[in-house]
């Protein structure tokens, strides 16, 4: 279908349509004929693909050529136990992998886009896969154009198209009735494409194509990547463990070297340079990471917070700043008109509260009824018909979309007796000025009997200067500005968001058209004092912020006297010196540098901002030296998010603009999700830090162990087999548990890591190197002394092999925590990680008296002394470590923020 060379009446009778969109009944029979409006996407790895990737691996190839040498030397055990570890590991890795996936696309799953269509002349709010063409689209800036859509109508529509065109500019629209059936895309200004954004203005529009047949969908396989772009933390994490890999290479190659000249046999030093290669390298340490942060994601998942991208997981953990907007995040964004207020007169009262119209308006003045009632017809026109939203009782249930302060004013309405259907029919609308931040008002153009009439509303700074008249219960007056303005700041002051309401006659022959110019000479009929409550658990949320070293500033458009209000309920700020409005960011930006800095660092309310100084806000605030994250809604706040370091979109109320640009999705809207969030990152870097020192510390033991013995000229105190099960039994369970590790409790009372801090870092490497050092001599001189005690060489190494794997399950409890005591977590916080350490231990135990394994292994059972003994030993960690938490706390006390 060619739908922009066709005419509109033409496309509506190809696609069995009409203006008030297809009719509920056909609904089935296109879902039939069209199926889903779904983009076509990359099928994930089936399970053996998934299994045969995980020996891709330098390491993996090497113990391969372990075991073919173990072959070509008959060493059968030993091949035979190589390759059950190889396969072992690819199975849990496999699976792992392929879990993965399967979260990946359920988690997809929880954001779904949604548009409002026109079904049988009513408006619905529905999922965008279950549009049709034939669907009857209504978009506004900020959404994403669901669909391949014909204009039929539109008012200073704008489209970002650079995914197809490539332009950066967005692009004008109109309704132009047909163009060249060659058109190109670029040129179709008479067509929205699925997947472009809308910027500015609103439209309607019919579905011409969904899915696969719409523009995107022709080219969305040349769109997708199998490769998905790694986290920067991975990045470093990979790049930190290439470094370690070098280093123990070089050890285990000296290791082997001075071996072969004390004349041991070079097939056996081969075996046990790989498998010690294998067991010290931290191999698994990117998977261990990618799995730390995959639970961090699932955790915040169930606390409201949806990552987009891998590594915010982590990094919000690293917040220092958290700039928020108010209405919906701080607040609980259902607006409630409780005051309607008349120049000059006592403000009438509005009962009830939220979206319910439950409630009725109370006049202060019985006497005067009629008066009242009079002008209260006129307001609650304005409140209905200069009004883009949608209020409606459907199966029994009372449902709303469009913007909160539009719906605050049907809801008003209603309770007054004024309904929306009824009044919008007998005064259709001709033209309409549409809602931009940036402009500050609306304005609709409706046929009133034999006349024309202009209805308005928007902020007092906007609409009053148009206004030359003011209502009044005597009629109308010349209006007193400043008796208007010394109410506004009365109820400003109060947290109450006032707006205005005006009327007009336009003075010049419209043709039904609106502009800029016909808003002057109008009447002030009134204004409301709206108020959008505080989420009551916001209070908290704050003060824990605080609490954590983190400031938390809001970014809002509301007037300066209402959000201080606001703040100073939040003990977010007290003094008018800690407001500051979008006019003086400007004002500084135009100074210097150094000014804008001295305004935005003492500030904690940031009112009357419009983007692009929220923007100049957010990037000062890096230059300080701050770790940003931004919180957003609207399209005009996507440059912000894009910008900051942590961007953090409204799922409820979000436009597609500001999801697109954020590393996260708060999905109800609440700012106390955000501190969940960031506590839930600063687990996630806690977890990840006892990991790597987990895998690190034991390894670097083995390391100590083995260069000893080198030192001693005595025999290899662990072969290779030997190796690779220590490694089985300690890394490929107790690591993977400590991920799933609980906060301790204090995340939200330290203050936030630096974010330049290497993980690496002077505490983590100065406990490696008393773990290593107390675990690795202490293996020793069990190795040196049962030797010289007249053991046997496998005995010897039967003990030192349980001593070692006694010590990594003890040591894992100091893994636990950096600061914290043993004596502090109780066993049963981490389930899997007790369990864990318990089974890995009655598997070796049980390895000692299974025939074949303990032949391959070379080991055998002890006695319940002699296992005792060696616990007794393995337990010294235990008390080397907590001397050192001990001695820490007591020089370097931990900072409280």
């Amino acid at each position: 279908m060619q739908a922009h060379a066709t005419h509109i009446r033409d496309l509506y009778a190809q696609l069995n349509s009409g203006p008030d969109g297809l009719s509920t009944e056909e609904l089935p029979s296109r879902k039939v004929k069209y199926g889903l409006n779904t983009m076509p996407e990359a099928r994930p790895d089936g399970f053996i693909k998934v299994f045969l990737r995980q020996f891709i691996s330098p390491l993996i190839y090497v113990l391969i050529a372990a075991a073919v040498v173990s072959l070509f030397l008959r060493e059968w055990a030993d091949a035979g136990f190589i390759f059950a570890v190889l396969f072992l590991n690819a199975i849990i890795g496999s699976l792992q992998e392929y879990h993965a996936q399967r979260s990946a696309q359920a988690l997809q799953q929880l954001i779904t886009g949604h548009t409002i269509v026109l079904r049988g002349g009513e408006s619905y709010e529905v999922d965008a896969r279950m549009l049709y063409p034939g669907d009857i689209v209504l978009l506004s800036a900020g959404d994403k154009v669901p669909a391949d859509l014909r204009v039929t109508s539109s008012h200073g529509l704008q489209i970002d198209e650079s995914l197809l065109t490539g332009e950066s500019l967005p692009v004008a629209k109109d309704t132009v009735d047909t163009l060249a059936e060659d058109t190109p895309i670029a040129d179709r200004r008479n067509m929205a494409f699925a997947g472009t954004l809308i910027i500015q203005g609103r439209a309607i529009g019919i579905v011409t194509d969904t899915g696969l047949t719409t523009e995107l969908g022709k080219i969305a396989h040349s769109l997708q990547s199998d490769i998905a772009a790694k986290p920067p933390l991975l990045i470093r994490m990979e790049k930190f463990t290439t470094r370690i890999t070098i280093v123990l290479a070089i050890v285990i190659v000296l290791i082997a070297a001075i071996k072969l000249a004390q004349g041991d046999p070079w097939q056996e030093v081969f075996l046990v340079a790989v498998a010690l290669a294998v067991s010290a390298i931290p191999e698994g340490l990117p998977v261990a990471l990618t799995i730390s942060l995959a639970i961090g994601m699932h955790r915040m998942a169930r606390r409201n917070v949806i990552i987009r991208k891998l590594v915010a997981a982590e990094s919000l953990g690293s917040c220092t700043y958290i700039a928020s907007d108010k209405t919906g995040t701080l607040t609980v964004n259902e607006l409630t008109v409780q005051r309607i207020i008349i120049p000059g007169e006592i403000p009438w009262n509005v009962t009830g509260a939220g979206t319910k119209p439950e409630g009725e308006i109370i006049f202060p003045r019985p006497d005067v009824t009629p008066q009242y009632e009079q002008v209260l017809q006129e307001f609650c026109y304005i409140a209905v018909l200069c009004n883009e939203g949608f209020l409606g009782l459907r199966d029994k249930e009372w449902i709303h979309h469009g913007d909160s302060v539009d719906v605050a004013l049907l809801v008003m309405a209603h309770k007054a007796g004024f309904m929306q259907n009824d009044i919008r029919q007998r005064f259709p609308l001709l033209d309409q000025i549409a809602y931009e931040p940036v402009r500050g008002y609306a304005a609709s153009l409706h046929q009133i009997n034999d006349h024309l009439q202009i209805f308005a509303k928007g902020s007092l700074e906007r609409i009053l200067p148009a206004c030359s008249t003011m209502r009044t219960l005597e009629g109308l007056k010349t209006i007193d500005k400043d008796l208007i303005l010394q109410t506004n700041r009365e109820y400003a002051s109060q947290g109450y968001r006032i707006l205005a309401l005006a009327s007009g006659i336009p003075d010049r022959n419209p043709g039904h058209v609106l502009a800029e110019e016909d808003m002057h000479d109008l009447t002030l009929s009134g204004l409301v004092a709206i108020q959008d409550p505080l989420r009551e658990e916001v209070r908290h949320a704050v003060r824990e912020c605080r609490h954590a070293g983190i400031t938390v500033c809001m970014i809002t458009g509301d007037h300066p006297a209402t959000a201080l209000a606001i703040g100073r309920e939040l003990h977010m700020a007290e003094e008018d010196s800690q407001v500051v409005t979008g006019r003086e960011i400007e004002l500084a930006e135009q100074d210097s540098k150094e000014a804008l800095t001295t305004l935005v660092h003492d500030a904690r309310i940031f009112a009357r901002v419009a983007p692009e100084q929220k923007l100049a806000i957010v990037r000062n605030l890096q230059e300080q030296g701050h770790y940003v994250a931004v919180t957003g809604d609207g399209a005009n706040d996507a440059p912000a998010l894009n910008v900051s370091h942590v961007g953090v979109a409204m799922g409820k109320r979000g436009s597609d603009v500001a999801r697109e640009s954020a590393d996260l999705i708060i999905t109800d809207d609440n700012f106390a999700s955000i501190v969940a969030g960031i506590e839930e990152g600063r687990v996630v870097y806690q977890n990840i830090r006892k990991v790597i020192f987990l895998l690190i510390s034991t390894g670097a033991a083995e390391i100590v162990l083995f260069i000893l013995s080198m030192l001693a000229n005595l025999p290899i105190p662990l072969i290779a087999v030997q190796l690779l099960w220590l490694n089985l039994v300690t890394n490929g369970i107790q690591d993977i548990a400590l991920a799933f590790e609980p906060k301790e409790g204090d995340e939200m009372r330290k203050p936030p890591r630096k974010p330049r801090e290497p993980i690496f870092d002077r505490l983590m490497i100065e406990r490696v190197m008393i773990t290593a050092v107390t675990m690795g001599i202490s293996s020793f001189v069990l190795f040196w002394a049962l030797l010289a005690a007249g053991w046997e060489i496998d005995s010897a190494r039967n003990s030192t092999l349980l001593l070692m794997v006694l010590f990594e399950n003890v040591h894992v409890f100091n893994s636990r925590s950096e600061t914290r005591s043993i004596l502090h977590h109780p066993l049963l916080g981490n389930r899997l990680l007790l369990f864990g350490t318990l089974t890995a231990q009655l598997v070796h135990i049980a390895a000692m008296y299974t025939p074949g394994l303990s032949d391959v292994l070379r080991v055998q059972p002890v006695s319940w002394i002699h296992w005792l003994q060696l616990l007794s030993i393995a337990m010294s960690i235990l008390v080397i470590i907590e001397i050192h938490k001990h001695f820490l706390k007591r020089v370097h006390p931990q900072p409280v923020a």
